[in-house]
């Protein structure tokens, strides 16, 4: 066999190994990934892929950022793990970060490895004020354990593991007189993202959160907002939202760590705290996620990627929306849900994975993306050009 040869047999073999583990949980991928840089991604055959998801908005920095890989490096010779009988000094200064970020100096993190762990987190906070009713939207998404699942608004993700936690009120996303009429003086926390990601990239109305926050505020109910997919700068802000907010719970995940496993729970204003032994993490804070986190957080700052986002959504918006099939794209900074005439989001999807760009569909109809933060105008014309041939290809096979 001719190293062509065996070259273009590697993606094969690779898609068979995958079914031993991921057979009964995903589909078996068509693509497996072996190396990456910046914006590009490659897989096993040597074909490059321009990546518009990021790991599901996880890779904030993008592929084999220098100075993550420096980071990382640098704390990997120091140690690579403690647990948590014992402080380090690069989750104390992620802690530090994240009160800043949120602007409260009495704020107190818990620090987990996913957003799931993060938000059930929150839901063990929210059952020490007494209460045990909650509120959460139709559409939502915030993880797959049990009690994250229970706020989950989706039907198939619930059924096959029902019973669920009880008292778990669900209302539309963006009614804000549904919501507040939904929480009493017995409901103990709402939790709400700031953008439904999972269900299409949808942006609440303008006064959404703030009302809600002012109706907890009146029956001294915990406002959570689940920022796993919004935060750490991918809609042009830390959290995600642009009015001016004080929430007693906010979760983070996915982009703060750049491609490591790590997650807070930031827990401030009237939330009460854990007390020791009551919750806890093996790996929560781990030294080396928490120095990508805090490099992952300079870059941002100092690259001005925040501003880059709002920037680049803005010329995506601009571009992709005059496509001929496309009826609006939806969202803020760098995730966005292209919404399509027909329902044809899955064909799309697979026809740019050919033409070597990777996104995702939430639906036949909404194609959702999310490119690293340092995405520039080279990476969005070429995003714009191969979704326009896709769309014209479809649109003249049927």
């Amino acid at each position: 066999m001719t190293k062509v040869e065996s070259k273009a047999n590697k993606g094969a073999d690779f898609a068979k190994e995958h079914a031993l583990v991921m057979e009964s949980s995903y589909a078996t991928p068509s693509i497996t990934i072996v190396r990456g840089k910046g914006c590009y991604l490659e897989d096993a055959d040597g074909k490059r892929y321009l990546d518009f998801l990021s790991g599901i908005a996880t890779n904030a920095l993008g592929a084999a950022h220098p100075d993550l890989i420096d980071a990382v490096t640098t704390q990997m010779r120091k140690v690579s793990h403690l647990s948590n009988f014992y402080g380090n000094p690069e989750s104390l200064k992620l802690a530090r970060e994240l009160q800043r970020m949120i602007g409260d100096d009495e704020a107190r993190i818990f620090f987990s490895n996913s957003g799931a762990e993060a938000n059930e987190a929150a839901i063990k906070i929210s059952r020490l004020t007494g209460r045990t009713r909650l509120v959460a939207t139709l559409g939502s998404f915030h993880g797959r354990t049990i009690g994250a699942l229970s706020l989950t608004g989706q039907e198939k993700k619930q059924k096959p593991f029902r019973p669920l936690l009880k008292d778990v009120k669900f209302v539309p996303y963006g009614d804000l007189e549904a919501i507040t009429r939904a929480i009493t003086k017995r409901t103990a926390m709402v939790l709400v993202e700031p953008i439904q990601g999972e269900n299409g990239v949808i942006v609440p109305p303008p006064g959404y959160l703030k009302g809600i926050e002012e109706r907890c505020a009146e029956t001294g109910t915990l406002f959570a907002l689940d920022a796993i997919q919004t935060g750490i700068g991918r809609c042009g802000s830390w959290f995600g939202w642009e009015e001016k907010l004080a929430p007693d719970l906010v979760m983070v995940a996915k982009g703060i760590g750049g491609g490591l496993p790590l997650a807070a729970t930031i827990i401030r204003g009237r939330s009460p705290h854990f007390a020791p032994g009551e919750h806890g993490s093996t790996f929560g804070g781990n030294p080396v996620a928490a120095a990508a986190a805090n490099q992952v957080l300079k870059t941002i700052r100092e690259k001005k990627l925040m501003e880059r986002a709002l920037m680049m959504g803005s010329l995506i918006k601009s571009s992709i929306g005059k496509i001929d099939g496309v009826v609006e794209v939806r969202g803020r900074g760098l995730l966005l849900g292209i919404v399509l005439e027909r329902p044809i989001a899955k064909e799309v999807v697979a026809d740019l994975s050919k033409l070597g760009v990777l996104a995702n569909s939430t639906s036949e109809q909404v194609i959702r993306i999310a490119p690293p933060l340092i995405l520039g105008k080279r990476e969005v014309d070429s995003f714009t050009r191969a979704f326009s041939k896709s769309m014209n290809a479809l649109r003249d096979s049927k």
